[in-house]
C-alpha cells in the first residue's frame, strides 16, 4: 500500500473526465460532527488558503458527510447543500477491513474514501445501493461530475 501527496493540498480531489477540477474532499476521523462545526471548520480551512475553482467540497467524517455545492463561490461560513448519514456507505467498508467507525485511523479512514470515490468513479452505472443510501449523488449532480475522471490522493 502506498499513500501519495495530493499535489493540490487537499486530502483527494477529482479531475472530471476532461481533466476539469470538480471535487475537493477533507477527510477528517472525528465523530459526532454537527453541519454547523463543519461549517466553521471548512470557513477556517478556506481562511488559511487559496480555495480552487472546483463546484464540490466535501467534508468527510466515519459517521456523516457534508457536502457544499457550488463551493468555489461560497467562501464564508455557510452550512453545508447535503448533510449526510454516512453510516450505510461506510459499513460495508469498515466491516471488510474488521474495524470500527471509532477505531479508525485519518490514514486508513482517507483510504476507505478514497476506495468509495473510484468506485463511483469507475463503475458502469448507478447502482441500487447508489440510488438508494447515496440520491444526494444524484441530485447534486455530484455523480454525472465524477464518472469517468480521477482521484489524486491516498492510493490503495
Amino acid at each position: 500500500m502506498t499513500v501519495k501527496l495530493n499535489p493540490s493540498g487537499w486530502d483527494l480531489s477529482v479531475h472530471s473526465r476532461n481533466g476539469q477540477l470538480v471535487l475537493v474532499v477533507e477527510v477528517k476521523s472525528k465523530l459526532n460532527t454537527s453541519p454547523e462545526w463543519a461549517a466553521r471548520l471548512r470557513r477556517n480551512i478556506l481562511a488559511h488558503g487559496t480555495f480552487p475553482k472546483a463546484p464540490y467540497f466535501l467534508m468527510t467524517f466515519p459517521d456523516r458527510f457534508y457536502l457544499w455545492t457550488d463551493a468555489h463561490l461560497q467562501l464564508d461560513q455557510v452550512p453545508p447543500t447535503y448533510t449526510i448519514d454516512a453510516s450505510p456507505i461506510l459499513q460495508p467498508y469498515f466491516e471488510q477491513v474488521g474495524i470500527t467507525p471509532e477505531q479508525i485511523s485519518g490514514q486508513s479512514f482517507e483510504l476507505i474514501i478514497s476506495s468509495w470515490l473510484r468506485e463511483i468513479i469507475y463503475g458502469e452505472k448507478p447502482t441500487e445501493t447508489i440510488e438508494q443510501s447515496q440520491g444526494w449523488l444524484i441530485d447534486s449532480g455530484l455523480y454525472d461530475a465524477l464518472t469517468g475522471g480521477k482521484v489524486n490522493g491516498a492510493v490503495a
